[in-house]
């Protein structure tokens, strides 16, 4: 055989894009958001993710070198999920013990970073979200930590998506919970700052439209025909549920993620439309106020099984 000819197992398409590139262009998606989060909240949520983030990097570090394995840090995907994560966890409230609020965002970095991605082979291997893994880890293990909120004027209060809940009135409009001066996690009080970066991980190709769209579509046409069906046409309610609670951050940044997700373009509207009718069924049905988390960790959970359905089968092959 020619030395010119390099003979290597497929796939042999080629692409510029880098682990490094995309976690990049994720890391900036993410400014507005955080930057949103941190005027809202101040000095406490700067100190929780800066928590969870720098736990994140040094546990995939730890490990990666406890297992003689290359240290992989620079990729930026540690530094993402600990973003993604910080983001996600409620700022600490001015009587919130003090360990509590340094060990709860690192305990969730640990449990992302070593649990969920690397036990089971590290970057491309893990069957869920790690973020949103860690973040349901510490709701049932920190429950009260993980569903006190604060204010901006720095008040344990209620999320909209609670106060509906409870059947209570919710005080703010729907536009300052699009525009995020309401209570909620870190990095999803700002429906406009996400969406600002979504557009951006469109625009960059770094992300498809599909399951964003078909899964804030399918949680805003539930709701919709729930309000109709329940005391008449209420567009209130399909603003509080769209802009109100962790839809928007989970849809463009946690349902996106390329390990977790579907391959085709079927079975990513299928895995988004599964998204936001699990969300919509716990959120107006179920004991919790808020479903983004768990409906996206259960259709991870599908995906294998979404893909065996609709990925083409290669010409040839025997069904």
């Amino acid at each position: 055989m020619s030395e010119l000819t390099i003979v290597s197992s497929s796939p042999h398409v080629r692409s510029n894009d880098t682990t490094s590139h995309i976690m990049r262009d994720v890391i900036i998606a993410l400014i507005p958001a955080t930057l949103v989060g941190f005027y809202v909240f101040g000095v406490a949520a700067i100190f929780t993710v800066l928590i969870s983030t720098v736990s994140a990097v040094f546990f995939e570090y730890l490990y990666q070198k406890l297992m003689h394995e290359p240290v992989r840090i620079n990729d930026g995907s540690a530094a993402v999920t600990g973003l993604l994560l910080g983001l996600n966890l409620p700022a600490a409230l001015p009587n919130m013990p003090y360990m509590l609020a340094i060990v709860v965002p690192i305990i969730g970095s640990l449990f992302a970073i070593i649990v969920v991605k690397q036990l089971f082979g590290g970057i491309g291997n893990n069957f869920m979200n790690p973020a949103l893994a860690a973040r349901a880890f510490l709701i049932i293990s920190f429950a009260e930590h993980m569903t006190t909120w604060p204010e901006v004027d720095t008040v344990a209060s209620a999320t909209i998506l609670g106060s509906l809940k409870e059947g209570g009135v919710v005080d703010q409009s729907v536009f300052e919970a699009f525009i995020g001066t309401v209570s909620g996690s870190i990095g999803e009080v700002s429906a406009l700052a996400i969406l600002i970066g979504g557009l951006y991980l469109i625009a960059r190709k770094v992300i498809s439209y599909r399951i964003p769209v078909f899964y804030i579509g399918t949680v805003g046409i539930f709701v919709l025909l729930y309000s109709i069906f329940n005391g008449g046409l209420d567009l209130s309610l399909v603003g509080y549920h769209l802009f109100g609670g962790g839809l928007m951050l989970g849809a463009f940044f946690m349902a996106t993620d390329y390990t977790t997700s579907p391959m085709t373009s079927i079975g990513q509207i299928i895995f988004a439309v599964g998204c936001g009718v699990i969300t919509a069924l716990i959120r107006l049905f179920g004991a919790y106020p808020e479903g983004v988390s768990f409906a996206i960790i259960i259709m991870n959970l599908a995906v294998p099984l979404i893909d065996r359905y609709t990925i083409p089968r290669a010409f040839g092959e025997e069904k």
